[in-house]
């Protein structure tokens, strides 16, 4: 499945974020997006959610209108992880991965929308994101770092078609950050078991885009915009532009990534 954006506008509060935005993600891709704070990352992916309301410009899979699919189809192709998450859950991290299962198998569920096999599925999810010990921890006794991987296996127990998460990294350490971002680059790519997916992230840091995206789109708050293949986007005078500090590579090697020139 490819998402499309033809012509789309961003706005927020009545401000233009910016117009005429067009792109492609298509399964195997990890896209990027980086901005300074505002430039509209976060209304961007709510919109390829289907969560905002289109002013202006298109968003299709597979050149189906995501408005035209009613909220089931919708879920099986795009799922986000959104920044925030205001509710408190009462359950355990078990039972809220399987939340993720809704969407997916039969119409007819027993008690709160479960359905035989959604355990199982959780399991799987949770360890996928390294969180199988805390099954039967309650959600509400988690760390930030422990409650953010178990919200990102809710995300991989929906199993969509499009992976959109915003700011995945937040709250995680640092070799938790890269097994997430393997994990999520290795979900993309797909296997003999499973079909390629397309993951979209909202990041901060100038460092991994470069090592695990293979496609950018850069918001500059200004109304500009800009996509394309990682190593055309994702260079030091970009990303210079973009965040207005000064950078200096990681290391030698032409993936390493940047980090501020102090």
């Amino acid at each position: 499945m490819n998402l499309a954006c033809k012509g789309l506008a961003l706005e927020v509060a009545g401000r233009t974020l910016c117009t005429g935005l067009t792109f492609t993600v298509q399964p195997g891709e990890v896209w990027g997006v980086l901005g300074p704070n505002g430039s509209g990352k976060t209304t961007l992916l709510n919109t390829l959610a289907g969560l905002s309301t289109l002013t202006q410009g298109d968003v299709t899979m597979d050149t189906q209108p995501l408005t035209q699919m009613n909220a089931v189809a919708r879920a099986r192709a795009v799922g986000i992880l959104p920044q925030h998450e205001e509710a408190e859950y009462w359950g355990t991290a078990l039972e809220y991965v399987s939340l993720g299962c809704f969407p997916n198998g039969s119409a007819r569920r027993g008690w709160m929308g479960r359905q035989h096999g959604d355990e199982i599925i959780a399991e799987r999810a949770l360890q996928q994101a390294g969180m199988a010990d805390f099954a039967a921890r309650h959600f509400a006794t988690l760390s930030g770092g422990e409650r953010q991987r178990v919200r990102i296996a809710q995300l991989l127990a929906q199993a969509p078609r499009c992976l959109l998460l915003d700011e995945p990294l937040q709250h995680l350490d640092l070799r938790y950050q890269i097994q997430m971002l393997d994990m999520l680059a290795k979900l993309a790519r797909g296997d003999a078991q499973s079909l390629a997916r397309s993951v979209i992230l909202v990041l901060h840091d100038v460092l991994w885009p470069v090592r695990f995206c293979t496609h950018a789109l850069l918001l500059d708050g200004a109304g500009g915009a800009r996509a394309g293949a990682a190593s055309d986007m994702l260079t030091q005078k970009n990303l210079e532009s973009l965040f207005g500090c000064a950078l200096q590579p990681a290391g030698d090697k032409p993936q390493a990534g940047f980090v501020p020139a102090l």
